[in-house]
């Protein structure tokens, strides 16, 4: 593969070979004369250093996740905003359809920002995406409804959101790889699981925002404007993360690569012709995270107030609160996933959903709220133990030099395909069955693709991150 490497341009914060990074910090890993590279003492990465690591990543996927959840949870009255009024599941199928097409441009972004990542690396990239991300979600704000200009009003609603899932593409898999390169060994799975942290963090101040707006303003003046206040928040986040990423070097492990000279011109075509079956192992894996992420924290209020009729302030509350569980389960199965194995611990989440799921959806027609909150717990709970895996098992599947594209490519295939179209996917299948079981079902086929997928993995926890 030697042909395949090139010099990497200078990097701001690179190290050279055998320094130290600019703030004392030494990369992960040492080469061994004649043989593989062996880590080396990650430890000597100062505790200051790995807080700011941890804030950095953790903003990114919160800007990002906050504007899905915002309009995931107020899809109802966006819907009368920027499509006609006339015929409401139409106008909603819509809604979400524009939310699913703007998944489709996330494969191509995941070859762009892992190119990016992967040779002028984590930080770079992770700096341009937030920009790119926050001003997109800013510009929702800024569009006009149907009612005054037309058709257009769902086009630019279209053409930004695109904009914005090219931008999003690169967020969780830049802010995985760069949390796991710089975690030590034996804690990869807890450093990595701020990520999905951070997106339920997004979410949860998506849905207690929406629910406030719900309570305090009247329909007309949420339909009128209201609606756009969480948008125009993206903005001061966005120049807050961008601030804090360009305040850092580069992983230990990129640095080393850098310092090497190891890295690939084209990382895409590497890891299509050395690194397939990883690649179709991790978009499998991903699947139930697509799928289960999406119906049971996005979608979900949406199904309780349109399909179950309760009301929208039930519906945010009942996600607040699994939410808030949500949060505490990530971090735990980050933990034992350090303990008892990447593999193991998706293995057991997709049998769980199997088994589970649409008992758990049957339960949610009892009509009490109570019971309500505890099944969504229950499902947040389950997908934790995939959720809050996924990002360190997948960012440990692929070498450094492939790694942001290995994750980026799968993650955001998977998503675009089967994540994005998932709370139009449970809303099409109601329509079309008459069955409000029908998302139920469709986590379960999601489930089972990912065991199979998972099945094929080879445990990667506790071991050094590959490097060549």
């Amino acid at each position: 593969m030697k042909n395949e490497t090139s010099s990497v341009a200078a990097i701001p914060g690179s190290a050279s070979a055998g320094s130290k990074g600019g703030s004392g910090e030494l990369p992960d890993a040492t080469a061994t004369p004649g043989g593989p590279s062996k880590p080396a003492n990650n430890h000597t990465v100062s505790k200051d250093t790995r807080r700011r690591v941890i804030t950095a990543s953790f903003i990114g996927n919160f800007v990002e996740w906050f504007d899905y959840a915002v309009y995931g949870y107020l899809a109802g009255i966006i819907s009368t905003v920027f499509f006609p009024a006339s015929d409401r599941q139409t106008a909603l199928l819509a809604t979400f359809g524009v939310f699913a097409v703007s998944f489709f441009v996330r494969p191509l972004g995941g070859f762009i920002w892992g190119h990016i990542g992967d040779r002028l690396g984590r930080k770079q990239a992770l700096s341009l995406s937030i920009v790119l991300m926050s001003v997109a979600t800013f510009c929702i704000a800024l569009i006009p409804g149907y009612n005054t200009i037309g058709v257009m009003a769902p086009v630019l609603l279209l053409l930004v959101r695109v904009v914005q899932g090219f931008s999003a593409a690169g967020e969780y898999a830049g802010a995985s790889a760069f949390l796991v390169e710089y975690a030590p060994t034996n804690r990869r799975g807890l450093y990595a699981a701020v990520v999905p942290a951070s997106t339920a963090a997004g979410l949860l101040l998506g849905s207690l925002l929406a629910a406030l707006l719900s309570s305090v303003l009247s329909a007309e003046q949420l339909g009128e404007w209201g609606w756009r206040l969480p948008f125009l928040l993206a903005a001061p986040m966005g120049l807050i993360g961008r601030y804090i990423r360009t305040k850092l070097e580069d992983t230990p492990a990129f640095r080393e690569m850098a310092a090497k000279d190891t890295a690939v011109k084209a990382p895409a075509f590497a890891m299509f012709k050395t690194y397939r079956k990883q690649l179709i192992i991790a978009t499998g894996a991903v699947l139930l995270n697509a799928v289960g992420f999406y119906v049971i924290l996005s979608y979900m209020p949406t199904y309780l107030s349109e399909e179950l009729h309760f009301g929208a302030a039930e519906s945010f509350l009942a996600t607040t609160i699994a939410l808030l569980s949500y949060i505490g389960f990530i971090f735990l199965t980050g933990i034992a996933s350090d303990s008892f194995g990447r593999k193991r611990m998706l293995i057991t989440a997709s049998v769980l959903f199997v088994v589970l799921t649409v008992p758990a959806f049957m339960l949610l027609d009892t009509g009490n709220f109570l019971v309500i909150v505890l099944v969504q717990i229950l499902l947040g709970g389950m997908l934790t133990l995939n959720d809050g895996t996924l990002p360190s098992f997948l960012a440990e599947l692929f070498p450094t030099r492939v790694r942001y594209s290995g994750f980026a490519v799968s993650f955001n295939l998977s998503n675009a395909l089967f994540g994005g179209t998932a709370p139009f996917m449970a809303t099409l299948l109601i329509g079309l069955t008459h069955n409000q079981l029908a998302p139920g079902w469709y986590l379960v086929a999601a489930a089972v693709i990912s065991l199979i997928a998972v099945l094929f993995a080879v445990e990667t926890s506790k071991k050094p991150l590959q490097q060549d």
